[in-house]
């Protein structure tokens, strides 16, 4: 038995409404971008990777994260902090090839495949298996256990029945609330060693891009989630009441999701607005200067925890030497500051720079 999707009453109709208008808007301006789009949902997917690892204990130096998560800093296999956000964001490249896939089909593989992505690092996790044990989730404080999850013999059965659900189960729910019940089936099924958070969240947005609401990078609810991590375990205790109980009502935490993507939807249009503005800026800045206006696309990446030869050379389709050269230009006009040497150099944008920009709404 799997928890039943709430019915919408008057205050979550008008919430969903209200994100279809958001979401809409993000559509249209997302369109209507240009060439510093990339750089910035590059940001995005980064950040709402490492915004979902960060809530199960790991950490990446913010400095690192983008780097990281776009393979340009393969990770040493036995840092377990570089490892998690690199496999999180190996599976949503998997979930990216799965949303438009014309054969995908919820199969219980789909999730094994996904927790297999997310978690290789942990071999004794037993990644891509279903637990074969009984799983309680420990108290922060101590004490009992926050939440027990259902015996190992009733995972299987209660995974079929969930990828049932997904195929065709509530066709007439909104898709942000099918989502969110997704996540809440997983999360509360639990039924891998560990990653069970990771998983179900991407799982959402799985849910969301086969839905075809807009890439995961605009709308997935990770950051906020890992901002009001302690709201988001308060939604889940309410819900499930410490132990498997499909029988309660999942009302507080399908609130919380369609508060999380209205408040996500609005800051990713403030981010685009933020950085047109920016890329503008950018952009007059070179022309004024005479220079290739693919410096632009240094410049932003500069400014965004900072680039390295490799990065910029791809972005900008450049040779290596070519990038070089650019990059030692930048240093020259004090536009980017130098940080480290040999293979770890990476360059980020100089304090002028920085108060330049942002004295340029």
């Amino acid at each position: 038995m799997l928890y039943r999707t709430p019915s919408a009453d008057a205050t979550l109709e008008a919430e969903l409404a209200t994100f279809d208008a958001v979401r809409d808007e993000l559509g249209a301006q997302a369109n209507g971008t240009g060439r510093w789009l990339g750089t910035l949902r590059r940001q995005w997917r980064a950040s709402s990777a490492e915004s979902s690892i960060e809530i199960e204990g790991f950490h990446v130096p913010a400095d690192e994260i983008v780097a990281v998560a776009s393979g340009n800093e393969p990770p040493d296999p036995t840092d377990q902090d570089r490892m998690a956000l690199s496999s999180y964001v190996r599976a949503m490249d998997h979930v990216g090839v799965m949303s438009d896939d014309p054969g995908f089909q919820w199969t219980d593989r789909v999730l094994l495949d996904l927790h297999f992505d997310a978690c290789y690092f942990q071999k004794d996790k037993e990644p891509g298996q279903y637990r074969q044990r009984g799983i309680e989730v420990t108290s922060p404080g101590g004490g009992p256990p926050a939440y027990i999850g259902p015996p190992a013999e009733e995972v299987p059965l209660l995974m079929r029945e969930l990828m049932q659900w997904l195929d065709h189960g509530d066709p007439g729910a909104h898709l942000i609330v099918r989502a969110a019940m997704a996540h809440l089936h997983v999360v509360s099924v639990h039924p891998f060693r560990d990653g069970n958070g990771r998983i179900a969240r991407i799982v959402q947005s799985l849910v969301l891009a086969r839905g075809g609401l807009l890439a995961p990078e605009f709308v997935s609810i990770e950051e906020y989630l890992g901002s009001n991590t302690s709201a988001y375990y308060a939604a889940l205790q309410a819900v499930q009441g410490g132990s498997y109980q499909p029988e309660r009502d999942a009302t507080p935490f399908v609130g919380l999701c369609v508060e999380a993507h209205l408040v996500q939807a609005r800051r990713r249009l403030q981010q685009l607005a933020e950085a047109s503005a920016r890329w503008a800026y950018l952009e007059k800045l070179v022309e004024q200067r005479n220079w290739p206006d693919r410096l632009v696309i240094a410049l932003e990446q500069s400014l965004f925890q900072g680039t390295n030869r490799t990065a910029y050379a791809a972005e900008a389709d450049v040779s290596v030497p070519t990038a070089s050269n650019d990059l030692r230009r930048l240093l020259d006009a004090g536009l980017i500051s130098q940080l480290g040497k040999g293979p770890t150099t990476r360059y980020v944008a100089s304090a002028q720079l920085t108060r330049d920009v942002n004295a340029h709404p």
